[in-house]
């Protein structure tokens, strides 16, 4: 292959294992006449492994503007380029998306080579279902956001990734613990293509437990992906709390007004707790009407 003048390069790169590269992706990283990547020392490292001698400029969300001008400049001389990350597929919780965004608009060629993910690498072996997803990127440093935000996700019906490092790995499932509950199926995925790679499958409390097992479980890079919830009467962590919210408003509210405030408290649907308010009168509890 011969890279096209004047064309940005957006290149997959291994996400550990130097040997999950493609021929295609060495070809253009050779042929390039520039490659810019969010660290020069990581890369410089994959390089050297396949013998390319190419010239490195960074580009990191500090300098990602500044740099797109010149890129620009660059393309505007015929010259080619090539993009990439630490690690995997670039633009994937990684800068770069305003400039691919700037340079699209300005009419350059941006060309994709494919490669390693580690999203999708997790994915595949995780057992849960892959039919709808979402990527949630990394969690919020700040212990109150980052429960805020997984909150914000508690009823999420469609499975979850989540991005995690060694810092904050076993606050964040503490946090997955208290807003998800004990029971919600989870599979952690460590150091993926790395010698030291780890697989995880269980519950949220089970991954509690064998991540505070060992202290090499602490270390790496983590993919985390949770079940998504599922609205059943038989969803223990669902029953429980609503039951007795439920239970001490229909002590003094009618069950329209009782479903209602509960609704709002567990951000539940008022219609399903209107269904359960029902059930709780059937079995003996005497609300008002």
């Amino acid at each position: 292959m011969s890279v096209t003048p004047a064309a940005i390069y957006i290149v997959a790169t291994p996400i550990g294992n130097l040997a999950d590269i493609s021929q295609r992706a060495l070809d253009t990283l050779t042929q390039v006449d520039i490659i810019f990547a969010e660290d020069t020392r990581n890369t410089r490292k994959l390089l050297s492994h396949y013998g390319i001698h190419n010239t490195l400029h960074s580009l990191h969300e500090h300098n990602e503007v500044e740099k797109t001008q010149y890129i620009i400049q660059l393309l505007e001389k015929n010259q080619s380029i090539a993009l990439v990350s630490d690690a995997g597929t670039p633009l994937i919780s990684d800068p770069g998306y305003r400039m691919v965004n700037i340079l699209s608009q300005a009419g350059f060629s941006i060309i994709p080579i494919p490669g390693a993910c580690a999203i999708i690498t997790a994915l595949s072996i995780a057992g849960l279902s892959t039919e709808r997803f979402t990527f949630e990127g990394f969690l919020p440093s700040k212990p109150s956001a980052r429960r805020a935000y997984l909150e914000e996700n508690q009823q999420e019906v469609r499975t979850q990734v989540y991005y995690e490092s060694s810092h904050r790995i076993q606050a964040s499932i503490a946090d997955f613990q208290q807003v998800f509950g004990q029971h919600r199926e989870i599979v952690l995925a460590r150091e993926l293509t790395k010698l030291y790679e780890d697989i995880f499958r269980g519950t949220i409390a089970e991954l509690s437990v064998w991540i505070d097992a060992d202290p090499m479980h602490k270390k790496g890079e983590f993919v985390l992906i949770l079940q998504g919830f599922t609205k059943t009467e038989n969803n223990d962590e669902y029953t429980l709390s609503s039951e007795k919210v439920l239970s001490s408003l229909l002590e003094e509210l009618p069950v329209k007004q009782a479903s209602s405030i509960a609704a709002k408290m567990l951000n539940i649907s008022k219609n399903n707790l209107y269904k359960q308010a029902l059930q709780l009168k059937s079995k003996g509890n005497k609300p008002k009407n």
